[in-house]
Order: structure tokens, then C-alpha cells, then sequence
């Protein structure tokens, strides 16, 4: 039996199917839609993986979790994702960024595979019927049965059970895995966005800067990529990596802190400098704010330099106080965050059940036998660009492999 019927359990309850036909395999999904997050993720094109032939630097981007999936990745990792789509009729395409998507650039595409994939291998799915409570039936921690209760009352007998209901508290699954002896690790929110008010950015919604980097002021935090304005602060894949490395510490701060830009990465200040310097010499009787050496967009860097207080001098007039302060606009710029807002209509956590109490292997339980975790609901969360789904994919066919019995 699977609980929960996203990425990670649809997956897992196919390769359970699929293992081994003579299997009933039943999904329980409490709410009235499956796979809801395949349905929205990327803007609704649904980010299946992420090319990156080397997995030592795929793993690199999960905050929790890298060491664990190394050995899965190795054996179901982002080329058998593609190949197992591919093998069903779904090519997938590689964007510039290593991102991956359904040619199609429509997520129906991957819902419908899943769809057709489950029903031919004779997968039950029910919708509105979530999961209520589990119990071991007598001797069970030696046969690994279990007795679960479904939200409509009825009760289901289980040899096998895949807890993938994702890692939010209000999920069901964190409450399951507890009762049945499983430690879990306060979930906290991952990959969100900043709260930002400052009129350097007012007014500036939709601006991006492809090379930027972020930090957090007084913690060992920083991360770098495209940064995006947006009507109430900062996103983009910059500010969601910070906010996925630093989830618990931002969570702990009451995401309160003040975040350090450089638009102008990988320079440093002293790179930084030396090049406004060259601007003086070369440039003397030009305006600073139109004498833009870094490629930032003309509105923001016309902000940074009214921040500098240069915005009516020309490079031979300003004061080295001014060109110090435009440097440091450009390359540290601080920023008060004031809150954060959920990166579109996805929703990641990290934190969930403690990953040393599971074999990775087979995605079992080490506390109880035939009990196992896929998905979100493990204490593993990756960085945006598909590293999510690419976890949910592994552990649910490693999940699913397990439980029909087949050796990994």
C-alpha cells in the first residue's frame, strides 16, 4: 500500500506494480487530485530532473540529504529518469541552465505518463481517501504487516507500506511515521522568496540580473545565479538556493535579517573598484549614471547610483566617497528582508523523518520492518531546478523495487 499520491508514491506504486505483477497495489491520495505539484512546478511545465552527468556535483545541490542519495542516484539518478519518460513516450529537453522539461513544456505531459503508466500495471488509486492511523497488526515487526485506517473509516491490511506524503506537518505522514517509532525532524519551510521594501527596488518588479550572488549579514551563507525583483522583494534562483541553506537559521531569525547583493558576481569590491576607477579615467565627463560598466539593467543601476548620492555627477566631478559607496551598492548592497513569500505554488520543506533510521538501499525502515519513506516526507530537500523531483523519482522506484522484492 502507498500513502500519498504526489511524484514520490505515484512512482513508487508504479515500480511496486511493475516488479511484480501479481501484486495488489493500492494508492491512497487524501486529496480530490493527485500529483498536484507535478501539475504547477515550473510554471506549470513541470521541471522533471536536471542534466548533470556527474553525480558528485549533483548531490551538491541538496542541503540535506547528499550523502544518503549518492548511492541511489547511482543506481536510478537523472539519466534513467530520462530514459524511463522517454521509454513511455515523453522526450525531455535540456534548457541552457541544465534544467530539464517535457518537450511539450506542458506538465499534462508527465501527469498523463504516470496516469497511463499506474493504470497498465494495475495500480488502485482513490482519491479523497487519505490515510487516518497505522497499526501493527500482532507479530508484525516480524512479518511486517500492518493495519491502516483510512480517512472514510474502513480499514486496509498491508504487507508492505510506502508512507510519500510529502513534509509538511499537516501531510498525515510525519504523524504516522512517529507513532510507528520514527524520530522526525521539525519541518521548516525551503526555497521562498524575500520580503523587501527599499526604494532601490520599488517599482522595479520583473527586472532581473543573471549573475548575482546573495548572502546573509553575520551567518556563513551566500549562494549565486539569476536574482529577480518582484512586487514585494527578492527571488530568483540566487535568493531560493540561500533560502534553502539557510532554511532553519532564516526560520530561527524569524526571517528578519539583512541580505548582502553583489549584481556585479563573480567580482569582488577591490574588482569592483578598480573598474569604476577606470570609468573616472576613461569616461571623466560622462554622467556616472549613464556610464554603466558592469551590464547591470539601466533602472536598477541608475537606483545604485542615487544610493551613492552620484546621481546628477559626471566621473570627474565624483567624490571618491561617492565612487567607495557605488561600489559597495553594486557588490554589497544591504538589504532589511521583512518575511518571505513560498516560491510560486510550490511548496518544499526540509526537515521530516530522520534519515539515519532508514536504509537507503530499499528506502526501509530500520526501526520497522516493511514500513518505508519516498519523497518529501524523508528529511531531504534539494535546490530549485528539479533536484526535488529528481529525489522523489529515486526514492519512490527504489521504494517500489523494494517492496515487490526485486534486488536493488
Amino acid at each position: 500500500m502507498v500513502a500519498g499520491g504526489g511524484a514520490a508514491g505515484t512512482f513508487a506504486a508504479i515500480a511496486c506494480a511493475e516488479g511484480d505483477p501479481s501484486l495488489e497495489v493500492l494508492l491512497c491520495e487524501a486529496t480530490a487530485h493527485d500529483l498536484a505539484k507535478v501539475r504547477v512546478s515550473g510554471g506549470g511545465r513541470c521541471n522533471v530532473t536536471h542534466a548533470c552527468p556527474d553525480l558528485r556535483d549533483f548531490v551538491l545541490n541538496y542541503p540535506r540529504g547528499s550523502r544518503e542519495l549518492i548511492g541511489p542516484l547511482h543506481r536510478f539518478g537523472p539519466q534513467e529518469t530520462v530514459a524511463w519518460f522517454e521509454a513511455r513516450g515523453v522526450a525531455l529537453k535540456t534548457e541552457e541552465d541544465g534544467r530539464m522539461f517535457p518537450t511539450s513544456d506542458d506538465s499534462a505531459s508527465i501527469v498523463d505518463c504516470l496516469h497511463r503508466s499506474a493504470k497498465t500495471a494495475g495500480v488502485a488509486t482513490r482519491l479523497r481517501c487519505g490515510v487516518a492511523s497505522v497499526a501493527r497488526v500482532a507479530g508484525g515487526a516480524a512479518s511486517g504487516r500492518f493495519r491502516v485506517t483510512l480517512q472514510t473509516g474502513e480499514t486496509v491490511d498491508a504487507e508492505r507500506l510506502l508512507v510519500a506524503t510529502g513534509g509538511t506537518q499537516g501531510s498525515g505522514g510525519l504523524a504516522i511515521a512517529e507513532s510507528l517509532g520514527h524520530s522526525i525532524v521539525p519541518p521548516v519551510p525551503s526555497l521562498f522568496s524575500f520580503h523587501v521594501d527599499d526604494p532601490r527596488l520599488r517599482g522595479l518588479e520583473g527586472l532581473s540580473v543573471q549573475r548575482a550572488s546573495a548572502g546573509v549579514r553575520g551567518a556563513r551563507l551566500s549562494a549565486a545565479g539569476p536574482a529577480l525583483v518582484t512586487h514585494n522583494g527578492l527571488s530568483g534562483p540566487a535568493i531560493l538556493k540561500l533560502s534553502a541553506w539557510g532554511a532553519r537559521e532564516l526560520h530561527a531569525a524569524g526571517y528578519r535579517f539583512t541580505l548582502v547583493v553583489n549584481w556585479a558576481a563573480p567580482r569582488t569590491p577591490d574588482q569592483v573598484g578598480k573598474e569604476l576607477e577606470e570609468q573616472r579615467t576613461a569616461h571623466a565627463r560622462r554622467q556616472v549614471s549613464s556610464s554603466n560598466p558592469f551590464g547591470l539593467p539601466s533602472r536598477l543601476w541608475e537606483r545604485l547610483v542615487a544610493a551613492a548620492g552620484l546621481q546628477h555627477a559626471i566621473w570627474a566631478m565624483a567624490p571618491r566617497e561617492g565612487t567607495r559607496l557605488l561600489a559597495a551598492q553594486v557588490c554589497a548592497g544591504e538589504f532589511a528582508v521583512a518575511g518571505k513569500s513560498m516560491n510560486k505554488e510550490e511548496f518544499v520543506t526540509c526537515g521530516g523523518v530522520e534519515r539515519s533510521e532508514v536504509n537507503f538501499a530499499t528506502m526501509e525502515s530500520r526501526l520497522c520492518p516493511g514500513l518505508h519513506f519516498a519523497g518529501e516526507v524523508l528529511d531531504i530537500d534539494g535546490v530549485t531546478g528539479g533536484f526535488n523531483f529528481q529525489s522523489a523519482w529515486t526514492t519512490g522506484w527504489h521504494a517500489g523495487r523494494a517492496m515487490a522484492g526485486q534486488r536493488q
